[in-house]
This record gives structure tokens, C-alpha cells and sequence, in this order.
């Protein structure tokens, strides 16, 4: 096994720790608001190192330039619709939770 394949398995096992303690903080999370916002590590981290994991296992035969713009327009690509994506998202739980508020003091 290569250096390039250890590392590359590292990040994916750290990804994949990442991944299980969402699901699990998601599991306990007391309500949609919450759950929306603990998507974070997931989206911002774990996806990420995933493809840094990809490129740091093809590097063994040979990095093309190709490969790694590729790899760093998913890794940004990924972050901005995570981050728009999660801003809408929390805005309109929070609108629902405000109105479902509103409903029961009707």
C-alpha cells in the first residue's frame, strides 16, 4: 500500500466519523431548525475531504492539472450551494416555526 493510499484512507475514515456523529446528533436533535444547522460538518468538511481523498490517491500516478481544478471547483462548488442552500433553508424553518406560533396563540 502506498503513502498516497494510507492518506487517502485516512481522510475517509475521518469523513466517514464525521458523517456518523451527524447522523447521530440529527437522530437527538430537537427540532427541524436544529437539524438544518448540524448539517454543517457533513456539507463543510466530510464532502470535501472525500474529494481531497480522491485526489490525494490519484497523486500516486501522477497528478493532472485537469484532476485538480476539478477537484477544487467541486470542493468550492460544494461549499457555496451548502452555505446558500442552508441560509434559505433555516430562513424559511424559521418563517414555518413563527407561523405555527402564531397559529396556536390563535
Amino acid at each position: 500500500m502506498s503513502i498516497a493510499a494510507v492518506i487517502a484512507t485516512a481522510l475517509v475514515v475521518v469523513a466517514t466519523l464525521l458523517i456518523v456523529a451527524t447522523v447521530i446528533a440529527l437522530w437527538r436533535a430537537p427540532d427541524a431548525v436544529t437539524r438544518a444547522n448540524l448539517m454543517g460538518p457533513t456539507t463543510g468538511v466530510a464532502a470535501p475531504l472525500l474529494i481531497i481523498a480522491k485526489v490525494v490517491y490519484d497523486a500516486a500516478d501522477g497528478i493532472t492539472p485537469n484532476s485538480l481544478i476539478r477537484a477544487v471547483l467541486a470542493i468550492l462548488g460544494l461549499l457555496i450551494v451548502a452555505s446558500v442552500s442552508g441560509f434559505y433553508m433555516g430562513r424559511s424553518l424559521q418563517e414555518t416555526a413563527r407561523e405555527r406560533a402564531e397559529a396556536a396563540d390563535a
